[in-house]
């Protein structure tokens, strides 16, 4: 994952920019329509229909103000073709889309006072409606003034009462009081329910606060932050560093940060007994102020049981909208691998009977059958194979599978008493800045993505890069020789290295292709770009994202890739389709790590927001959310097979998350600074992570992961008591000299490798 900035998230959107992001998140369709696959790599992108199908699940429908805006919009704009397909997809009838009054009411009149104040209301409810159109689960928000604490789905709000979400509702000089009287109470309460009943203070904060400077009580304001803004987690100081800027009434709008607080609710999961005192404080003492910011601001996601600990609730929480609630995590994932083709393995000379140095004869070694001789049986957790179209493998796809097959018999068993050997490249006077590195899979290239706009190829084998001869010299090739594949290539210009030039930004990702004859890399400048490995030339430039892109990853079949920007959304392309085939919208910040499932039906984003979230490619709904970690997520990597995922961020921590149940499965804390790599070994029993505090850690994953397949660990409240002592984990710990680990990568045979700048102190 490439190095990005923190302050990544600071720009503001216009309103043009967010009503479209409106229109394509409300309908949850993607870009493009039906068609067949075709043949998959690298054919040049044109207006064709997507591979994929229509998703399958008729998306929940949005709020009928802010649909009935976006028809004015489009009738405003003379696009009376796209108006008529949205209020058909709809249900709406042709004569219900009137203008609106700012009041929601239908008028006869259009003035322009009444246009800007549906494009305000438009822009203000986007994020609550792309949470639900892209979202495993609905949103559930409550409008503003009435209902009780909530504990279920419900349906989302008035997009004007956003708007006047923090209207006048109690004496200013009574916040303080308000506050401190729950804290006393919080306090005093029972030590099982304090710990769950704490959670109300960080939101409650800030609602208070910004309420107090929506009504421009700048001074009271200013005292209440001062006066409980240290009682807040740790884990929160960058967001109360954004609050705290935040002084006037002004400041608020347009403002990203307030945009996310006022249309997101907060989610706290807390056991009834708990949720039960709470409620019961609050009607005695008849606190209004705090019982209406609950209603708006707050989801209280109510289970039975036990009331969790502390040291139970700080494991998960810390994200910009607090936990996941459980409802997002209990739809059906199919995370088992595909079945393998069959393909025949032809036995090596070296394994044919002969005669060794003594005279005697070689013992012959057992042919193996197939390639696909794990995977004879359908793994029952597995997606049907046709469930999303993927290419066909090629000759030269099936004799690659062949090789793996090859060196897997070769590979090294790793384990706690068989450590992989490391190889570390580090990139020396790297003055262009590093930031970003990505390996082949065979392990014969590597490319680095530089702040000076460039894409560097090295060859790691002694087999030097050749781009293919010009077209002059290509009409003297014999077409029908045998070795026409080697003739077409250009010796004279081969090198060891080859320089991209193309992007007008830093390169902050580059990908591989599986079958190497490509690659991927994203820019600052906005754009996805394909590199052809034959003539080191680019092919295509995808623009979809309208800020910088800060990953992009091909899928493990080829054709498909995803990408990942600072417009918080995260984009599935095919390489011959210049529009994306999927978008998925629901992070509240950038989407700056991405990563596709084993078996390519699914992609994993973590975000600025703090949260991993997990996406179906076949329909483009979010199907799990996991949140603990206490900053942006950098780096991801899912098990060889498919079963569990481990994510790493600037928190220094890495988590491991069970994928079918959805719930975190392991805490590792070894690293102190960023986590910018992880990566399992082929056999999946050794995870090793680097950081930017120059040191790659290797972790037991078979020891973490052991016992979850067969018992039932789930509880109610959503969570487990995995091993907290992660020390037991590490199996070893190695320092590089002044060169943060900013790329992992293991050979077919467990050989790591990884990659670095030298940055001399």
């Amino acid at each position: 994952m490439a190095a990005v900035p923190d302050e990544a998230s600071t720009s503001v959107k216009t309103e043009p920019e967010l009503l479209e992001e409106v229109k394509s998140e409300s309908l949850s369709v993607p870009v493009t329509e039906e068609p067949a696959l075709g043949n998959g790599h690298g054919t040049s992108p044109k207006a064709a229909s997507s591979p994929l199908p229509p998703p399958l699940t008729t998306p929940e429908p949005p709020d009928r103000q802010t649909l009935l805006a976006v028809l004015q919009f489009l009738k405003k704009s003379n696009l009376r073709e796209s108006a008529d397909i949205l209020r058909r997809e709809c249900g709406l009838e042709p004569e219900e889309s009137p203008a609106l009054s700012p009041s929601g009411q239908p008028t006869s009149g259009e003035p322009e006072s009444a246009e800007h104040s549906l494009l305000s209301r438009v822009t203000a409810g986007s994020a609550a409606i792309s949470s639900t159109a892209a979202g495993g689960a609905p949103t559930t928000v409550q409008s503003a003034g009435k209902g009780a604490l909530n504990s279920g789905p419900q349906d989302q709000p008035d997009v004007s009462a956003v708007l006047s979400a923090y209207t006048q509702q109690g004496d200013p000089a009574l916040y303080e009081d308000y506050y401190s009287g729950l804290k006393r109470f919080i306090e005093s309460v029972l030590d099982c329910h304090r710990a769950e009943l704490s959670q109300l203070f960080y939101p409650l904060f800030v609602h208070m606060y910004l309420e107090l400077v929506y009504n421009q009580h700048e001074n009271k304001a200013k005292s209440f932050f001062e006066k409980f803004h240290g009682d807040q987690e740790c884990y929160y100081e960058d967001d109360l560093r954004i609050l705290a800027s935040l002084t006037k009434k002004e400041h608020m709008k347009g403002n990203e940060t307030m945009l996310d607080f006022r249309t997101s609710k907060f989610v706290l999961r807390i056991s009834r007994d708990s949720y039960q005192l709470l409620k019961r404080h609050l009607q005695e003492r008849q606190n209004n102020q705090i019982w209406s910011i609950v209603q708006e601001h707050l989801y209280i996601d109510i289970f039975d049981g036990m009331p969790r600990s502390k040291q139970q609730i700080d494991a998960m929480v810390g994200s910009l909208s607090g936990e996941a609630k459980r409802e997002a995590n209990k739809v059906k994932v199919f995370f088992g691998l595909l079945k393998e083709p069959e393909i025949e393995v032809p036995l090596d000379d070296e394994d044919e009977e002969g005669e060794n140095e003594e005279g005697k004869p070689k013992k012959k070694k057992p042919k193996k059958d197939s390639i696909g001789s794990k995977s004879k049986k359908q793994d029952p957790h597995a997606p049907p194979q046709n469930r999303i179209p993927l290419p066909e493998l090629k000759d030269s796809d099936k004799l690659d599978k062949i090789m793996i097959m090859k060196e897997a018999a070769k590979r090294v068993r790793l384990g706690p008493d068989s450590l992989p050997s490391i190889c570390f490249y580090s990139f020396l006077n790297a003055y262009q800045g590093l930031t970003a590195v990505d390996v082949t899979d065979d392990s014969s290239m590597i490319a680095g993505g530089f702040a000076d706009s460039t894409v560097r190829v090295w060859s790691l084998t002694p087999k030097r890069l050749r781009g293919v001869k010009s077209t002059a010299d290509l009409s003297l090739i014999d077409k029908e020789s045998d070795d026409v594949l080697e003739r077409i290539m250009d010796e004279k210009t081969s090198s060891e290295i080859k320089v991209l030039y193309g992007h007008c930004g830093p390169v902050y990702a580059t990908s591989f292709s599986p079958d190497r004859n490509y690659l991927l890399s994203s820019s600052e400048d906005g754009t996805v770009r394909l590199w052809s490995l034959q003539t080191f030339t680019c092919l295509v430039a995808y623009k979809g994202h309208n800020y910088p892109v800060w990953d992009a990853q091909f899928s493990p079949y080829g054709y498909y890739f995803v990408s990942g920007g600072h417009d918080r959304i995260a984009r599935l392309w095919a390489t011959d389709h210049y529009q994306p085939l999927r978008i998925f919208a629901g992070h509240l910040a950038d989407v700056i790590s991405t990563r596709f499932h084993p078996n390519s039906n699914y992609v994993a984003t973590g975000s600025t927001d703090r949260t991993v979230r997990l996406w179906d490619v076949l329909n483009g709904n979010c199907v799990r959310i996991f949140t603990g970690h206490k900053g942006p997520i950098h780096s991801l990597t899912f098990t060889p097979n498919g079963k569990f995922l481990a994510s790493g961020g600037t928190d220094g921590r890495v988590l491991l998350w069970d994928i079918g149940h959805g719930l975190m499965v392991g805490d590792l804390k070894g690293h102190t600074n960023t986590i910018y790599a992880l990566k399992f070994s082929r056999d999946g029993e050794i995870l090793a992570s680097g950081s930017m505090d120059n040191t790659i850690c290797l972790w037991d994953a078979i020891k973490a992961f052991e016992d979850l397949e067969t018992d039932d660990f789930t509880t109610s409240a959503g969570h487990i008591n995995f091993n907290e002592n992660s020390q037991e984990l590490l199996l070893g710990s190695y320092m590089t000299k002044s060169t943060p680990v900013i790329h992992l990568h293991f050979t077919r045979r467990n050989l790591l490798l990884a990659a670095g700048a030298f940055s001399p102190q």
